[in-house]
């Protein structure tokens, strides 16, 4: 099977989460990155709903996903440590996670690079963490 490394934070777990890791999954082994949350506070200067070790056992415990584990690096591509180990063949994002750094990450790699278009499950209201996080604010 084909590896597909994802990564995000992963706070908040929705069901947006849910449908991006299945669709990774028709590609392949799903491998997650999941934020730190010393990254997660770096890139948005707020700290994390749940902690790191949490988050990590909920993402784990999601059929789609094959393995998971805590990103080791720092920064906007804190998941580099773990992208060598696991020698992928897809690196999976969705709109929100597209960048040029990336892009060029995987070019420089041989890494197939395939952007979600964001589609939530039929029936299901579109979900993120952003717009979660705006509800609970209220």
């Amino acid at each position: 099977m084909p590896k597909v490394f994802v990564s995000g934070c992963f706070d908040l777990l929705h069901s947006g989460h849910i449908r991006f890791f299945q669709e990774a999954a028709s590609y392949g082994d799903v491998y997650v990155s999941v934020g730190s949350d010393k990254t997660v506070w770096e890139l948005k200067q707020r700290k994390t709903f749940y902690p790191q070790e949490e988050r990590l056992f909920m993402v784990r415990a999601l059929k789609a996903v094959h393995e998971a584990f805590i990103g080791s690096g720092s920064g906007y591509l804190d998941f580099l440590p773990e992208l060598d180990l696991v020698q992928l063949d897809i690196f999976f994002v969705n709109q929100d996670g597209d960048s040029p750094e990336k892009r060029a990450l995987c070019a420089e790699r041989g890494i197939q690079y395939i952007v979600s278009q964001r589609l939530p499950q039929e029936g299901l209201d579109a979900r993120s963490t952003t717009a979660l996080r705006q509800t609970l604010n209220k």
